[in-house]
């Protein structure tokens, strides 16, 4: 009779032995140990000394040893015919032909591990062969339930166009196991792993996959349909399941592989979603900590040690997310990108190049120009550039830097791409690096409130108006276009914010007191 998915439906020697019909018969473990672990797939019941051709492997031999052979150089053969031809395990009663188990027989069944029972009273065998197989069926039968639950489980997630961390994070769950998929590049594209085995796993994952078939200890299964191969699924250890962990694993790669296919062969949305999410997770400080952090960028394909990092922020024109990490291989380097949150859409990118690159500006407009369709895009762009930095945690400070840098107000040339750098905007720098201290806060707090409050109250742009007046100190008329606002209107809020912050905006030190309020406002939110 089949088993059903990785022998998870089968019992084993203990648990057959540890039935009630077997401890009728009181049973005396000869042999046990790892032995004890063989699955059973069913019982039968012989005494013949040629039982060895009518196996087909898995059965748990019950037998009285009436017809066995009586040499012990036969008996020993006999043992060794019952183990070749696969048998889970030996049930010897005791009584009738043999008053206690032949020596030869159990060193034998101990020397190629092979279960042995003794059964030291007689028990009907048609009861035991009832309970083995009333216990067979049993468990093949729940294991066929819990089957067809996974299938339609992930049936549906695939229907639905489940992403795939989505899937990986279910497969984990139902395995109650890590799981990575990655892609033919042995880049990690998801994974669903316990925060503090992070660091550990993705340390070396690159490694460790390319040899994940020497280890026993990994299961392996391909993302593949049609003949196209994707990626892999690959679970670490954890329980047995009823379906099968493999049945399970091909099960999530299947509805892996429908995605693909709905989404099209050319359309790696894998790799976008993928690196949208580690990139959510950095900058919403959602890692167990910097080596796990580390790793998983490691693992994606993006070097972190020995480096030259930088973070930057694209606005101004769509990115297109293939071409960034083309443009990254033409400087020598690597690069992730995602899209960051907020009320103007822009992308932020982390780059990583030779420890003795640098970003110059002429790397910076022509990885800008390759990142874009065209260069009409090229030239609405602009780039801001956090502070070459090693190690994760000056790059998450650079990549804060080139966000700062994006919402600071400044003029705007006519063409582009224009890049903005961190050191060329020390107040920019000095924000970043105390974003979080209080006194900031409250002094932003303190010199904007009014014009907070009344923007909130009638949906106003005061804000708005401020930012582009000191974008473009000493010169209203360009404060007036960048607000798209004509200069009587412009200077009508101008009026209006002054008499709302009771200042006077042509004093110097009061334009930099607001300057630093709204560079800090504007910090404080992704």
């Amino acid at each position: 009779m089949p088993a059903v998915g990785d022998g998870a439906a089968m019992p084993t020697v203990r648990e057959i032995v540890g039935l009630q019909a077997f401890a009728d018969g009181v049973p005396e473990v000869l042999v046990g140990g790892e032995a004890l672990e063989a699955p059973v797939r069913w019982a039968h019941v012989s005494d013949s000394a040629g039982v060895a051709r009518l196996l087909d492997g898995g059965e748990l031999l019950l037998s009285t040893g009436s017809g066995w052979p009586t040499e012990p150089d036969e008996l020993s053969a006999f043992v060794r015919g019952l183990v070749d031809a696969g048998l889970s395990g030996l049930v010897l009663e005791l009584g009738a032909h043999y008053r206690y188990v032949p020596a030869v027989v159990v060193e034998t069944a101990q020397e190629h591990g092979l279960a042995l029972v003794a059964l030291h009273r007689e028990v009907k065998f048609v009861a035991l062969t009832e309970a083995v197989h009333s216990r067979i069926i049993s468990e093949q039968t729940a294991a066929l339930r819990a089957r067809d639950e996974v299938r339609e489980r992930f049936t549906a997630l695939s229907l639905r166009g489940s992403p795939a961390d989505y899937i990986v994070q279910q497969l984990a769950q139902t395995l109650g196991a890590p799981v990575v998929l990655e892609n033919l590049a042995h880049e990690v594209v998801a994974a669903e792993v316990p925060g503090g085995d992070e660091a550990e796993l993705f340390a070396n994952w690159e490694t460790r996959s390319r040899h994940a078939h020497d280890d026993d200890a990994l299961l392996i299964v391909p993302v593949e349909a049609r003949g196209i191969r994707w990626g892999r699924l690959i679970a670490l250890p954890g329980p047995p399941h009823p379906a099968g962990r493999t049945g399970v694993l091909e099960q999530g790669a299947i509805a892996l592989a429908l995605g693909r296919l709905a989404d099209g062969i050319e359309v790696d949305e894998w790799v976008r979603a993928g690196r949208q999410r580690l990139i959510d997770a950095l900058l919403d400080g959602r890692f167990a900590g910097l080596p796990a952090a580390a790793g998983r960028l490691v693992a994606a394909g993006f070097p972190v040690e020995q480096a030259a990092l930088y973070g930057l922020v694209a606005t101004g024109a769509p990115i297109e997310a293939r071409a960034v990490d083309a443009a990254a291989r033409e400087l020598g380097g690597r690069a992730l990108a995602g899209t960051a949150t907020g009320a103007a859409p822009a992308t932020i990118v982390l780059v990583s190049l030779p420890q003795r690159a640098v970003l110059d500006d002429e790397a910076a407009r022509g990885f800008a120009r390759a990142i874009v369709g065209s260069e009409a895009s090229a030239e609405r762009m602009v780039i801001a550039i956090g502070s070459r930095s090693t190690g994760l945690d000056g790059l998450l400070g650079s990549v804060q830097e080139a966000l700062d840098l994006a919402r600071a107000p400044g003029a705007r040339p006519s063409r582009g791409p224009v890049l903005r750098r961190a050191e060329n905007r020390p107040l920019v720098r000095l924000v970043t690096s105390l974003r979080d201290d209080h006194r900031l806060q409250r002094h932003s707090e303190q010199m904007l409130a009014p014009l907070i409050e009344y923007d909130l109250a009638r949906g106003g742009d005061l804000l708005d108006v401020l930012g582009a007046t000191l974008a473009h100190p000493g010169n209203r008329t360009a404060a007036a276009s960048a607000s798209h606002l004509s200069r009587s209107v412009f200077y009508q809020r101008l009026a209006l914010i002054g008499d709302l912050l009771d200042v006077d905006l042509d004093d110097g030190e009061t334009l930099t007191a607001l300057h630093l309020a709204l560079l800090v406002r504007r910090s404080g939110t992704r």
